[in-house]
């Protein structure tokens, strides 16, 4: 989608918020673009895929960085590009969302345990999963820290139970990314960054494995799956004002669930 050449790195809009975004390609991610782009914050998104023709927000095509991840290299490259995209907003950041998660499947999408799971594919999930999340805090602290912002990590369910999907390199990661949360609210705390996570259970995305209908039938007591849109409204809560004095806490999001 073309910008007008006007708003490309001009003075940043009165009272402007900034975002920044990974794993904003689909699902979760893309439902919290929305909710904060139509709450007036600007986005900035990263994710390993070039940014989407179907813009659904402006300045997405502008605000969109193309980054691998599970590359340490790549990030750190990122890092600086994020700050360069930063100087129209005073080098000023909000809040950082780390969302960017993967699980990678067996043959015919079945679940990797820890016995079949390689040694290389561990240290992909982790470097997605967990590193990239504590590379790009700490990358951005002076960012954060002149707004006295937030960070709010993207755990999942699956990493305080086994689940029957989710390999178990995702899992741990999951379950290592809370245990980091609770760190870096220790640590951020003192310099005015609250840290917070957000564990969704079965959410209606495109990367729902077959059979997720029976966890929604005995184990969910609301009998439904959660909304994409449901939890970026969570992580919308734990960016603004309304949480100004929660920090290092896990907001569970999957309809009780975890009961």
């Amino acid at each position: 989608m073309p910008m007008p050449p006007a708003v490309v790195r001009r003075a940043p809009a009165q009272g402007r918020r900034v975002l920044l975004l990974t794993g904003a390609s689909r699902g979760i991610g893309h439902a919290t673009v929305k909710v904060f782009s139509a709450a007036g914050w600007r986005v900035i998104t990263v994710s390993r895929q070039p940014f989407p023709e179907e813009c659904p927000w402006e300045m997405g095509p502008e605000d969109h960085i193309q980054a691998d991840l599970s590359d340490a290299a790549d990030t750190l490259r990122a890092i600086e590009e994020i700050r360069e995209r930063l100087i129209p907003d005073e080098g000023r950041l909000d809040a950082l969302v780390n969302n960017a998660g993967i699980s990678p499947k067996g043959a015919g999408g079945a679940r990797l345990n820890t016995i079949d799971t390689q040694i290389d594919d561990w240290k992909w999930v982790f470097q997605v999963n967990f590193f990239s999340s504590i590379m790009l805090a700490r990358g951005l602290l002076e960012e954060l820290k002149k707004t006295r912002g937030a960070v709010v990590n993207v755990t999942s369910i699956a990493g305080s139970k086994v689940h029957p999907f989710a390999g178990a390199a995702y899992s741990t990661s999951k379950a290592a990314l809370m245990s980091l949360t609770r760190e870096m609210a220790h640590d951020f705390g003192p310099l005015g960054i609250r840290v917070n996570a957000i564990s969704p259970g079965e959410i209606d995305t495109s990367i729902l494995s077959p059979g997720t209908e029976k966890i929604v039938e005995e184990q969910i007591p609301m009998r439904r799956l959660g909304k994409p849109a449901e939890v970026a409204k969570a992580i919308y809560f734990l960016c603004s004002d309304a949480s100004s004095y929660v920090n290092g806490a896990e907001m569970h999001i999957n309809g009780g669930q975890h009961v």
